[in-house]
């Protein structure tokens, strides 16, 4: 029994020695993830490779200066809707705002009452005004009658003397004649004193029609500034003052103000037709005029700015409106004489790339993608001229491929 127990006493496990089932186990799982994984990886390969992606294209349009007539848009730019005649009024002296006759939309005439300020004090200003000029005017009157009365008793004891000298002394007469010209004074002080009051009674005037807030000149309110209760003020002083009560424009002198790149600005000219279209009506256009290209550039954005009349009137049409502009260049018909000019072609900003330092264009031909290098001008409106590179009818990629390749198989989903 000694013997077995020492025996058993030198029994050990080697934990270190993996069961050779577990080795086939965990062999067998990692050779069936591998054989899965490859599987994957030759699926997505494939359903990637078969996939053809869809593309959105544009179609190239050239219009030549020299064709069979008509009108070509040379340059387009983007812009707003602007109200020549707009302005924020305001009052013209700081008060409580406490009557507002308008709100958005509000048609006024010139001269109307927008608002009205609280004027309690102004009015009896006014009337205190009013009561000075009429004391004023009591005394001018008074003045006047003593004075008269002085020139006439002067007069009586000129008149007296001169037929008996005995009857007036030279002293009487004298002090007579002295009360006459200080009633005289006395008239003209009084007179002074009375111009006085009505020149205090014409700035009451004003100062209570200051209290009343009338529209500039006949227009449409597009905004309230302020409402009743609130401080105002000519300027905003901080707080709670507000500076204007409304803005208000004359809807009658809407115009476009576009910003033309000073690459194109030479075929702008004073009183060239144009083509306005509405970011938010783009399938109408209204008829434009140029009214004014602005005498100036911004040189950080090489852009002039350009104001165009809108010759439709719309009541759709409002200020603040996003709007392109198409400027229109009469074709004048080409002659047998002489050789055609080049075709003028404009394409879309996205449809122009940039590689290894030129411009180029993808192509899309028999649904496969051609890189074609073009020289193309700055951009205008969002579109850029194209001066060599295409004749015209070409389609060209403007969006649905990110990394576009030479002869890469795509499909047209869309054609703008």
């Amino acid at each position: 029994m000694t013997g077995a127990a020492h025996d058993l006493g030198k029994l050990r496990i080697n934990r270190d020695v993996t069961p050779p089932g577990v080795k086939r186990a965990a062999l067998r799982n990692l050779v069936l993830l591998l054989i899965a994984a490859a599987v994957m990886v030759v699926t997505l390969m494939l359903v990637k490779g078969s996939r053809v992606p869809v593309v959105q294209v544009t179609t190239v349009a050239a219009r030549s200066a020299g064709g069979q007539g008509g009108d070509a848009a040379s340059v387009t730019a983007n812009g707003y809707v602007v109200a020549r005649t707009k302005a924020a009024v305001s009052a013209k002296i700081a008060g409580r705002l406490a009557f507002l006759g308008v709100s958005e939309g509000s048609f006024v005439r010139q001269g109307d009452i927008i608002a009205r300020l609280d004027n309690a004090d102004y009015q009896a200003a006014l009337a205190q005004a009013e009561a000075l000029v009429a004391e004023a005017r009591a005394t001018v009157i008074e003045a006047e009658s003593d004075r008269d009365q002085a020139q006439r008793e002067a007069q009586r004891q000129r008149d007296v003397r001169a037929q008996n000298p005995n009857l007036v002394s030279q002293q009487e007469l004298d002090l007579a004649t002295s009360r006459a010209a200080q009633s005289d004074a006395k008239v003209r002080a009084a007179s002074a004193r009375q111009d006085a009051a009505q020149a205090g009674h014409r700035f009451a005037e004003a100062n209570l029609e200051n209290t009343f807030i009338r529209a500039p000149f006949t227009g449409t309110v597009l905004r309230k500034e302020a409402e009743v209760g609130e401080v105002v003020a000519p300027s905003v002083g901080g707080g709670l003052t507000r500076g204007a009560v409304v803005t208000m424009a004359d809807l009658s002198t809407l115009e476009v103000e576009v910003d033309v790149n000073e690459a194109y600005i030479s075929r702008i000219n004073s009183d060239m037709a144009a083509r306005i279209t509405l970011d938010a009506y783009p399938d109408t256009s209204f008829r434009g005029r140029v009214r004014q290209v602005v005498p100036t550039a911004d040189r950080q954005r090489a852009t002039v700015q350009v104001k165009v009349s809108i010759l439709d009137r719309d009541r759709r049409i409002l200020p603040e409106m996003g709007a392109r502009v198409d400027f229109i260049t009469p074709e004048a018909p080409r002659t047998a004489a002489g050789p055609a000019p080049p075709p003028r072609i404009r394409v879309p900003e996205s449809a122009v790339k940039m590689d290894n330092g030129e411009s180029v264009v993808w192509l899309v031909r028999s649904g496969r993608l051609e890189r074609r290098r073009v020289d193309a001008g700055p951009t205008s409106g969002g579109f850029r001229e194209i001066r060599t590179g295409l004749s015209g009818g070409e389609q060209l990629l403007t969006g649905g491929v990110d990394l576009p390749q030479e002869n890469m198989k795509v499909r047209i989903g869309a054609t703008p």
